[in-house]
């Protein structure tokens, strides 16, 4: 079992996994923080000084009014917390326009290297005689 679980490991794919999980919880990281600290403000701005993530409904339970998401979901209180799914959705989209980006980058890259493959000259081999010319010179060989 140790042996299979060493050769599991050694596998490229299992590294190259785990290493795109490592970069994409960093990624996740970077993407938080530039949702939560650059876009949501500019949406604010735009929507009067809006900020998504303390917005939701109280559906039971007693809630100060005015209290932050925190000190709803801390009371106890049964809360529908839209403005958290606004802001979740919104990183979905920035991800997954990213990572679209990132492929497309992949892609062009792949077919530019394919490109440049088959735009490479093969050297020809030096041409020998074909099958037809060797029977024409042993054709001629006999009749002399």
């Amino acid at each position: 079992m140790l042996q299979e679980f060493k050769l599991f490991i050694a596998k490229g794919n299992v590294m190259d996994m785990a290493v795109g999980i490592i970069v994409g919880a960093a990624f996740t990281a970077i993407v938080t923080s530039l949702v939560g600290d650059i876009i949501n403000p500019i949406i604010g701005l735009f929507t009067g000084g809006i900020d998504f993530t303390d917005h939701y409904v109280v559906l039971a339970g007693e809630v100060p009014a005015e209290a932050s998401l925190e000190v709803a979901r801390e009371a106890g209180a049964s809360i529908f917390a839209y403005g958290s799914f606004v802001m979740a959705v919104i990183n979905f989209l920035i991800i997954a326009f990213v990572v679209f980006m990132l492929v497309k980058m992949v892609n062009r890259i792949k077919e530019s290297a394919a490109r440049e493959e088959t735009a490479t000259p093969v050297e020809a081999e030096p041409a020998g005689p074909s099958q037809l010319d060797v029977l024409l010179e042993i054709r001629d060989a006999l009749k002399r």
